[in-house]
């Protein structure tokens, strides 16, 4: 099939590499965001789907709103069988949705109806699945709700991070996506419903949502920090400046009240509403990532000192 495929970020690169080595497709567009600033010297660069299809002479397409003339007029000149969609981060208009034959195909990273939404991943750490994976659906106007073409599951260990666990999905989900195109171009291939129980949805995650409540049981401080590593990073306020957490470990003994830091030689252990956590790295203002046992030597933090 003629495929255009439409993503961003990185965790989108494992299916476009997948599409293009593919001998059944041929990717002949690719639709990304607008090149946008990055970096401490804030340069204009490439999404990393925009670089990855410069380096293999493909044309890009980087629409301001998918609902742009213009895109749409080229969309319909390329004339796409289907679109695949990784992330992309924009929403597609009826006009859009309705050019290719075999319509938009999203990877998703969750087992859908779960989990609907910008973040799929984190809100499934957060909340303590055990279980998650990804979904391939054909793209209706409702936010994530179309028919689903397949899936794969994905374990969620105890130590997994957001990042760690969507680096895992992102290339299993590669050729979850491929393995839908196939079934699509070959007509073997049809969509099921979603059930209507058991929806539940993951909005996208602020630097807000990422600061840690140590009111709450160290379970729940553990996924939560681990949710939200390393975008947008957990934190919390230390003598009123933000302080970055790394992930932590609950610590299986009695701890003290909630927020309050115990120094010891080898460990820093903050408490919780239950079991305390154990610091692993962290981040003052305007320092490098340390160990916590280094940070508060040289904090020289005192008796009955929280984190907030």
């Amino acid at each position: 099939m003629r495929l255009v495929f439409a993503g961003t970020p990185e965790p989108a690169v494992p299916s476009l590499r997948a599409l293009l080595a593919s001998e059944r497709h041929e990717v002949v567009a690719v639709v990304t965001r607008p090149d946008a600033q990055a970096g401490r010297g804030r340069r204009v660069v490439r999404s990393p789907i925009g670089a990855l299809a410069d380096e293999h002479g493909i044309e890009v397409l980087t629409p301001p709103k998918a609902s742009d003339p213009a895109f749409l007029a080229r969309l319909a000149e390329i004339a796409p069988d289907a679109c695949p969609v990784v992330a992309y981060g924009a929403l597609l208009p009826q006009a859009a949705l309705d050019i290719p034959e075999h319509g938009w195909v999203n990877l998703h990273f969750s087992l859908l109806p779960a989990w609907r939404g910008a973040a799929p991943v984190q809100a499934a750490i957060r909340a303590g699945d055990e279980i998650t994976g990804a979904s391939t659906f054909r793209i209706v106007k409702e936010l994530d709700a179309g028919p689903v073409y397949g899936v794969i599951t994905e374990q969620i260990t105890a130590t997994d991070t957001a990042g760690v666990l969507l680096g895992r999905l992102s290339e299993s989900g590669a050729k979850l996506l491929v393995s839908t195109m196939d079934g699509i171009a070959d007509g073997t291939l049809r969509a099921v419903e979603q059930a209507s129980d058991g929806v539940s949805y993951a909005p996208k995650v602020t630097v807000e949502d990422a600061r840690v409540s140590f009111a709450d049981p160290g379970t729940a401080v553990d996924r939560q920090i681990r949710a939200v590593s390393p975008e947008p990073g957990a934190w919390a306020e230390f003598r009123g400046e933000r302080l970055k957490l790394g992930p932590v470990t609950v610590v299986d003994e009695p701890g003290p009240p909630p927020g309050e830091l115990v120094v010891e030689r080898k460990r820093v252990l903050v408490g919780t509403a239950s079991k305390p956590v154990r610091l692993g790295e962290v981040q003052a203002q305007g320092k490098k990532r340390m160990a916590a046992t280094d940070w508060a030597r040289g904090t020289r933090i005192e008796q009955g000192e929280r984190l907030q």
